[in-house]
């Protein structure tokens, strides 16, 4: 079971969330915040596997609150999908800059907001389909991730190749059939790619992969 806490300090927002979320038979909401204090004590609590978090909020906004959740090692477990009303590239960037594994708007199609929780629940980051290239490419270079990207130089060349095509947005099955690798070698091969690079998840492998010039290299 995904669990699932939901911080926004529109009412109605949640209750809509609440519904959608709790239709699906393998996901359940254990907690709301209208807060960004409120968020973190709620997440701190019931340890969820994902938080959905606005970023205008009273009391902490949703940046803060997410890096106060990402910085804490007993929440090491819990992901961040940021979601917002503004699809702009410095929302995007704050985001990403304070841990969040993904970033979607609120006018996203309820079957795109359940699927953000179930690829964050297992660990994996998803930027809306909004979020373009463009706007990646912008944020690369300033959005000051914790990750050494002069670790890629240890990378084997099937791991560069890998996260060439992670930087592409593309998902374990597609780095396999691009590849011809299976699923789970693909997957592994991100594991291995994320540990020697120091990455929370794959929405800093794409930040890194801009930022070393390796997007575009296995077009």
């Amino acid at each position: 079971m995904i669990r699932v806490v939901i911080a926004d300090d529109q009412q109605l927002i949640r209750a809509g969330f609440r519904s959608l979320l709790e239709s699906e038979p393998d996901i359940e909401v254990v907690g709301e915040a209208a807060t960004g204090q409120h968020a973190v004590a709620v997440v701190a609590e019931t340890k969820p596997d994902v938080v959905l978090m606005d970023i205008r909020m009273p009391d902490g906004d949703g940046l803060w609150a997410t890096e106060q959740i990402v910085a804490d090692p007993m929440l090491a477990g819990t992901h961040v999908v940021v979601v917002t009303t503004f699809e702009l590239d410095e929302y995007v960037a704050h985001a990403i800059r304070a841990g969040a594994s993904g970033f979607l708007v609120k006018d996203t199609e309820p079957a795109e907001l359940i699927r953000a929780v179930r690829v964050v629940a297992v660990g994996d980051g998803l930027l809306s389909p909004g979020v373009t290239r463009r706007l990646l490419q912008r944020m690369a270079s300033g959005a000051g991730m914790p990750v050494d990207t002069q670790a890629t130089d240890r990378l084997t060349d099937r791991e560069r190749e890998v996260l060439a095509l992670v930087g592409q947005g593309l998902t374990n099955a597609e780095i396999g059939e691009r590849l011809f690798l299976s699923p789970l070698t693909a997957k592994t091969h991100v594991s291995r790619i994320m540990s020697k690079l120091g990455a929370r998840d794959r929405v800093q492998l794409v930040i890194v992969a801009y930022e070393t010039g390796l997007v575009g290299q296995g077009r």
